[in-house]
């Protein structure tokens, strides 16, 4: 299992810690992120199982993954259609990618409420800024809509797309070659 963006490691680990015969590898491209995330993998007694890398979501390692898993992460990164192409190509055959992005409509009238107003807010202040200083230039912003999602999978190569569960902060997405 890889986990794509995973920050401080609290994604892999828990990760790590429900599924006991199962390898995670998550990647940050955040050094000092790495650093601490190691250390807490220790703490938690899964670093045997749970390792880490420096690495962009465009250059992780690794290949013939079982799931890969991006939770908050897409909508942030500087060339999340690169970022998706190397997803799709980690994947084994009949793997799966996770995609977990905070809830939001296509249209700007649809993000009208209160949850809409506060990811709006993160979003033009961290996750655009962030988005658009890293290689690629480009920027979901936290209020990519399921439209906006599926173009991004679609043009990384991902034929089947669906959204088999959501909360009122996430959508969440299983995105197959």
């Amino acid at each position: 299992m890889a986990d794509i963006g995973c920050g401080l490691g609290a994604s892999s680990i828990i990760l790590g810690q429900a599924f006991p015969r199962t390898t995670v590898i998550g990647s940050d491209y955040h050094d000092g992120s790495i650093e601490l995330a190691r250390k807490r993998a220790v703490d938690a007694g899964v670093a045997i199982r749970v390792g880490f890398e420096v690495a962009s979501a465009q250059t992780f390692t690794g290949t013939g993954y079982d799931l890969v898993t991006t939770f908050d992460a897409l909508h942030d990164m500087g060339d999340p259609v690169g970022a998706a192409r190397h997803v799709r190509e980690a994947l084994a055959p009949d793997g799966a990618w996770l995609l977990v992005e905070p809830a939001a409509g296509d249209r700007v009238e649809d993000n009208l409420n209160p949850v809409g107003r506060l990811y709006y807010t993160g979003s033009t202040f961290l996750c655009v800024p962030n988005g658009l200083s890293q290689p690629g230039g480009y920027s979901l912003g936290a209020q990519a809509g399921q439209a906006a999602i599926r173009q991004v999978a679609t043009d990384a190569g991902f034929t089947r797309f669906r959204r088999p569960a959501e909360s009122p902060f996430n959508l969440i997405y299983e995105i197959r070659p």
